[in-house]
């Protein structure tokens, strides 16, 4: 294990609230965030399976969709239980994460720990700028990042028992 954390901004900055993911690795790289790799992404499955490749932790940060209509809404959502976002809420871009974490464990290149935060967004239009309700939640976003990325540092204990 690396210890490597790879936070990745999924979204389209053009298209008002999907420009969410990039916002935040944006807001982390104006803070400084030490030890983690910080890149941004389309959301296509290919690109984002070699992103994460070479970390042991992967936080993703993206805009999404949902029934519930709730933009600003918070989601934080672990690899396991990615598949269940979908029936639930739906990515901005043709194949969704959840596909990609689908492809990612069949081909076994899940990372040993991936968690996505996400917000909800109201407007996915052609256009710069996001909505209040996702501006506002921006800061929370960050933070949530921001403190996955702290936990994805911390040393942990090596598998399989003592030797």
């Amino acid at each position: 294990m690396t210890g490597r954390v790879v936070v990745i901004g999924v979204g389209n900055p053009f298209r008002r609230d999907d420009g969410a993911g990039p916002a935040v690795v944006e807001a982390l790289r104006a803070r400084g965030t030490a030890a983690a790799v910080l890149a941004v992404s389309d959301g296509d499955p290919g690109r984002l399976l070699e992103m994460w490749r070479p970390a042991d932790t992967v936080v993703v940060a993206e805009a999404l969709r949902s029934p519930a209509g709730r933009p600003g809404r918070l989601h934080t959502v672990r690899a396991e239980r990615a598949a269940s976002l979908a029936a639930t809420t739906a990515s901005t871009h043709g194949l969704g994460l959840a596909e990609t974490v689908a492809l990612a464990a069949a081909l076994d290149r899940l990372p040993r720990a991936l968690v996505v935060h996400a917000v909800e967004g109201a407007d996915f239009t052609a256009g710069v700028g996001l909505t209040g309700p996702v501006r506002s939640a921006l800061p929370a976003l960050v933070r949530l990042v921001a403190d996955s990325v702290r936990a994805g540092q911390r040393p942990r204990p090596p598998s399989g028992g003592v030797r």
